[in-house]
């Protein structure tokens, strides 16, 4: 019998994407660790990490008076027997119109903490997440961004998105000139970025030579 020779196949990652020039247009491909992008999504833990930092972005500001910070006489409003009325005593009880308040809210400081271990599964998960959706794209050339809306704006509109997160190496004063009046597009270092913004955004748009500073 004639021996059939076996196809070595190539399993394929699923790493590799697509990068795109400051005009939108296609500028070859990159490709991005495994070890990151190619995890395992704990949704449980997403979900428990948007809580926490959801949480810490809001604070309890409202405020209410009690009975003794509203103003009014601390006389008793009249006597105690005799008159066939209910028994009272100051003017400012939770009662009365104008009275204080009772158990109203008062301003207060809700944190809450995820350890370093749970941020650092929890940015893999956001980010393997966005992979595995084919949402995440490569750009080059923003060194060379002139900081003016509409070039960024033509770019997010080529993509067809309308909430991105640009993540850059370092903080770059152009492309953060140029999405600051563009609504759903935010930019961060690659130090700054966790699971909140990067699910917060439809998609990534991440930085060619931001790649390199993976280091989770």
């Amino acid at each position: 019998m004639p021996r059939v020779k076996k196809e070595i196949v190539k399993k394929s990652t699923g790493l590799s994407i697509p990068v795109y020039s400051l005009t939108g247009r296609a500028a070859g491909t990159m490709t991005l660790p495994k070890e990151i992008f190619g995890q395992e999504v704990n949704k449980n833990l997403l979900a428990q990490a948007v809580r926490v930092y959801a949480t810490n972005l809001t604070g309890h500001f409202g405020s209410t008076k009690t009975r003794g910070e509203v103003r009014g006489s601390t006389a008793k409003i009249y006597r105690q027997k005799g008159t066939g009325r209910a028994r009272h005593g100051s003017i400012r009880a939770p009662i009365f119109v104008g009275g204080g308040i009772v158990f109203g809210p008062k301003p207060r400081e809700t944190r809450l903490d995820l350890p370093k271990k749970m941020k650092k599964a929890a940015l893999i998960s956001a980010l393997s997440a966005k992979m595995a959706d084919k949402k995440i794209f490569g750009l080059s050339g923003l060194e060379k961004a002139s900081g003016k809306t509409k070039e960024i704006a033509k770019l997010i509109e080529k993509l067809t998105t309308k909430s991105a997160l640009i993540i850059t190496k370092e903080k770059m004063d152009n492309i953060v000139r140029g999405v600051r009046n563009i609504k759903g597009v935010d930019v961060l270092p690659v130090n700054l970025i966790n699971a909140y913004e990067i699910l917060k955004h439809q998609m990534l748009l991440i930085n060619k030579e931001a790649i390199g500073k993976f280091k989770i």
